[in-house]
Formats: structure tokens, sequence, C-alpha cells
């Protein structure tokens, strides 16, 4: 997929041909193309996954980056937001309620005798995704409070939107679905473009993002849609917020 990826951007560059590595090596257009992918997947919310995370007797913090996403086989790096919680009891699992971090903090940790127990609620506290796996990175990361305290180890699992792993070469995994791939390439030239830092290439940049790389994102949105609550998705728009806000057809 890297290779794919390359020749894609280089397209787009108009650098079909050998020479175009003195302007952009391998090297270069690769780090372009790992950051557009987190990109994409940051704006898109395309990569889903159930990840799991135990919970430690009285302990009510939890980082995302502690969170579970499968093995480097998926291609999945860590979270970058949670959109559901549920605690494993029994054969089943139950799920625990979502709170505003300001309503969470009066109503749930405003006591000086906290008693532990089954969680049944959560709010996030730290903002970003989880810390990349660097030793010793200084970078912090998203994180999130239950309550009650668990008063024992529970299994929970987070219904977490994700970040992939760096591509290196051709056998590495792509976690981003199609067609969240075909916008891979723009953002990963409008990169290349605005490291020229030329007036021109600048403005091919802001082309190359506002008008090419907008348009597959949303292209690869309304694709993705489920035909069933094809609006559950936030980045998918809700068409009653017209009515909603007064707002008639047509603007008036």
């Amino acid at each position: 997929m890297l290779t794919a990826y390359q020749t894609a951007t280089r397209s787009l560059l108009q650098l079909p041909g050998s020479n175009s590595t003195s302007l952009y090596t391998d090297a270069d257009l690769t780090r372009f193309i790992n950051v557009a992918r987190g990109q994409v997947a940051g704006e898109g919310q395309c990569i889903w996954v159930h990840g799991t995370i135990s919970t430690v007797a009285g302990q009510d913090s939890y980082r995302f980056q502690d969170i579970s996403v499968g093995g480097p086989g998926n291609g999945v790096q860590g979270v970058i937001t949670i959109s559901s919680l549920h605690i494993s009891l029994g054969s089943g699992q139950l799920w625990l309620t979502p709170r505003p971090w300001p309503w969470f903090s009066l109503y749930e940790r405003n006591t000086v005798t906290p008693q532990p127990g089954v969680p049944a609620s959560w709010a996030q506290y730290g903002q970003g995704a989880a810390a990349t796996a660097v030793p010793n990175s200084p970078v912090n990361g998203g994180s999130f409070y239950v309550s009650p305290a668990p008063d024992d180890v529970y299994p929970l699992i987070c219904n977490s939107v994700c970040y992939p792993t760096p591509l290196t070469d051709d056998t590495s995994p792509e976690a981003i679905p199609y067609f969240w791939t075909d916008a891979v390439p723009f953002f990963a030239a409008y990169f290349a473009l605005m490291s020229a830092q030329t007036n021109a290439r600048i403005a091919d940049a802001a082309l190359m993002y506002k008008q090419h790389y907008k348009e597959f994102m949303d292209r690869a949105r309304t694709q993705s849609n489920p035909d069933v609550l094809r609006w559950q998705y936030r980045q998918a728009g809700d068409p009653a917020q017209g009515p909603k806000m007064g707002i008639k057809a047509g603007g008036a």
C-alpha cells in the first residue's frame, strides 16, 4: 500500500519521472503519507476498534494509551477518542453513562467519603489521542475517569476511534478503510507542496487541501454511511439541523 500511496502522491505533484526523487525523496513522501494517514483517521473517524482495559481496585482514572487495541498485525496504533464504554459483568455487559466533565466533577467527585463500587458512569478528562509508542515520550494523551471508583478488577470495553501505525513498506497493514484511503494522497501532496515554500506551490497546496482533499473526505463519509440510520455518524451532518434552527429551505 505504501508504494501505491507514493505513486499517487507523485502523480498529484506532477512528478511521474525518475527525476522526481530530487525534489521529494521516498523518505519525504513516506513521512508526508504517514502524517496524512493520521489526519485522515482523526478527521474521518473511520477506524473503530473495541479496545479493552481492566480497572484497578480503588483507581478511577485511566489513560487512552493503556487501552489495548489489538496486536500490531491490525495496523492500529492507539485511541483518538472513546464513543462509549461498557463494563463486563457476568455473561454480558452494561453500558456506562457518559457525562461531560463539569457535571462529572460536581456530581460524581464532590464528596469527602467516596464509596467504591461497580463503575456506572464515565467522563473524558485528558484531551488528545493516546501517546505514541515512543519510549520516554514527553507527549501526553487522552484519559478518562469512571465513577464510582472500582471495588474490584472489571474489564472495560471501549468503543474507540483510533489512528493507524505508520507504513514502512508494502507489507505494513493499512487500518484505514476504503474509501478514505483515496483521500490520503491529496493530504500528503498538500504537505509536500507546503514544504516547497514558494508562493505558487503554497497556493497549489491550499487548492489541494480545500478542494480536492475535502471533496474525497466528504465522498468517503457519504459512501460509507449505512442505509439504516445513515446520519448516526457525527461527520455525516444532521439534515434536520436547519429546520431545528428555524432555517427555511433556500436559506430564507
